[in-house]
């Protein structure tokens, strides 16, 4: 996420979902975190008993690992209030 006010941020994004969606739907959420194995347990436990399919790649050089998260989802509400559980995680970029 960029420097933008999150609430404006995610007020856009929801109005987004709203828009381009019905529900409830797949949703893929896309972070990248320093690789870190306690950063990416700690993900997966935001999104654990949900049936979310997880998959990781670490970069080339290995300093930093994408996680790709798809998981069905209720409503916009829904999605937004896992990234912002996630954006507590220090040093994970929203994609």
């Amino acid at each position: 996420m960029n420097k933008e006010n999150p609430k404006e941020f995610y007020a856009r994004l929801k109005e987004q979902l709203e828009v381009n969606g019905s529900w409830p739907a797949n949703y893929l959420y896309k972070f990248i975190i320093p690789t870190d194995t306690d950063k990416s347990l700690e993900i997966e436990n935001i999104f654990d008993n949900t049936g979310a399919v997880i998959t990781s790649k670490k970069s080339k050089n290995g300093k930093y690992t994408s996680l790709s998260i798809t998981v069905n989802m209720k409503n916009p509400d829904a999605v937004i209030a896992k990234y912002i559980e996630v954006g507590k995680v220090k040093g994970v970029i929203s994609l």
